[in-house]
This record gives structure tokens, C-alpha cells and sequence, in this order.
């Protein structure tokens, strides 16, 4: 299932659509695999300061609704 919002927004890319925090260039995979490593969301907001709790609420909901995307480009970038 395809979600997007006024926080979430779909980029084209080499490997499909990629999904990213409002009109920013941060992907919604790179913050789940920062979660998954063992960032907390306070260690997020820090490196990223410019982005409110509600972009990373976005993030994780919208990976729970597209996981299988999510993991996709995860493991993407793992074997680069």
C-alpha cells in the first residue's frame, strides 16, 4: 500500500520511487536503518536538527505501511 503525506513525499530514483521527509532529501530508509542500527529518535533529531518529531512519526508509519519498500532500498544500500 502506497502512503503519502504532506510530511512523506515519493522521489523518482534509479531503483523505483523513494520516499523522503517532506521536500528534503532525507530518506525514509536511511532514518529506519539509523533506528534499526540503535538510534534513539532524540540521537535522530540531533544530526538532523532541522526535522520535528512529527517528520520521523511519518517515517516510521509510513514504513510500517510499505516495508517491503523500506527493506528494499536497505538492503540495496547494503551491498553497495
Amino acid at each position: 500500500m502506497l502512503i503519502e503525506t504532506q510530511r512523506i513525499t515519493r522521489h523518482p530514483h534509479p531503483d523505483g520511487v523513494e520516499a523522503c521527509v517532506r521536500d528534503t532529501n532525507i530518506n525514509v530508509w536511511g532514518l529506519i536503518e539509523w533506528r534499526q542500527l540503535g538510534q534513539s529518535q532524540d540521537e535522530i533529531l540531533a544530526s538532523l536538527p532541522h526535522l520535528e518529531v512529527e517528520d520521523l512519526e511519518a517515517a516510521w508509519d509510513y514504513y510500517e505501511s510499505n516495508r517491503d519498500e523500506i527493506e528494499g532500498f536497505i538492503r540495496r544500500n547494503a551491498e553497495a
